[in-house]
């Protein structure tokens, strides 16, 4: 029986407790060690990992196209680097059952994950019966191993553009409310942005809300302001440190001159 140890189940307890709606859980995704390390010294409550900024990291595209032992190896280390808790962007399970997604995570260290209701290789909405049967499964199999969890459920109808606008709103709220019924702890419908919205999912939605920052559309003071929980960052800020920094960097070199003036 895999059973969490006592530093484990007190991550988990206080990652749980810092989604507080109005005074949001804010997490500046890493995506390595070194970026974890980052995150900490910045004197953030916890540690968040992107799929997208790891897989890129390890040489993969994003959409599960990473193998699950690499994806497992590299949330190890993160979690050997930091004191804080740690919750992943775990996709959508990578294929795992979940029985041996839980045994398998929990193994690494991190108390929390992100899983989603959209196909990742293809973008297709999952039925939600499915996915309500899978997080139950997944809340079921943590019970019953011994293992705290703290699950995002990811809900993807606004960035796949699920129906129209008021459709994407509707199925949202519907399964929001459902995934929170079926075991997990918070809701992150990614893409969601327009503020008149996200006032809504965080009124309709009968728990806490994840919204990404969104580039700085919303500060963070207006989001905590519309209720929301829990703010992050997805590959941004990676994406923003590599595209300003990274290639003016190694065109320097490349040039002749000093990287370090820049």
């Amino acid at each position: 029986m895999t059973e969490l140890s006592r530093p484990a189940q007190e991550k988990a307890a206080t990652l749980r407790k810092a989604h507080v709606a109005g005074d949001p859980l804010v997490l500046p995704n890493a995506w390595d060690a070194a970026s974890a390390r980052m995150v900490e010294a910045a004197g953030f409550a916890a540690v968040a990992t992107s799929s997208a900024a790891t897989a890129a990291i390890l040489g993969y595209a994003d959409g599960e196209a990473t193998p699950v032992e690499e994806v497992l190896a590299a949330t190890a280390r993160i979690v050997r680097a930091v004191s804080l808790p740690v919750t992943v962007d775990f996709e959508r399970g990578y294929g795992l059952a979940p029985a041996e997604l839980v045994e398998r995570f929990a193994a690494t260290g991190a108390v929390g994950l992100n899983l989603e209701d959209s196909d990742p290789p293809t973008g297709a909405m999952i039925d939600v019966g499915e996915q309500i049967d899978f997080l139950a499964a997944v809340r079921g199999a943590a019970v019953s191993l011994g293992v705290d969890l703290v699950v995002n459920a990811r809900t993807d109808s606004f960035v796949r553009r699920a129906g129209s606008p008021e459709e994407q709103l509707a199925a949202t709220l519907d399964r929001g409310a459902r995934y929170l019924a079926a075991g997990a702890d918070c809701v992150y419908p990614i893409g969601a942005g327009d503020p008149e919205v996200i006032g809504a999912l965080a009124k309709g939605i009968p728990g806490p809300i994840n919204v990404a920052y969104g580039q700085g559309k919303l500060s963070r003071a207006e989001l905590a302001g519309l209720g929301v929980a829990r703010v992050s960052f997805g590959p941004a800020l990676q994406r923003h440190l590599y595209d300003r920094h990274g290639s003016a960097l190694f065109s320097a070199v490349a040039s002749g001159e000093n990287p370090f003036l820049l």
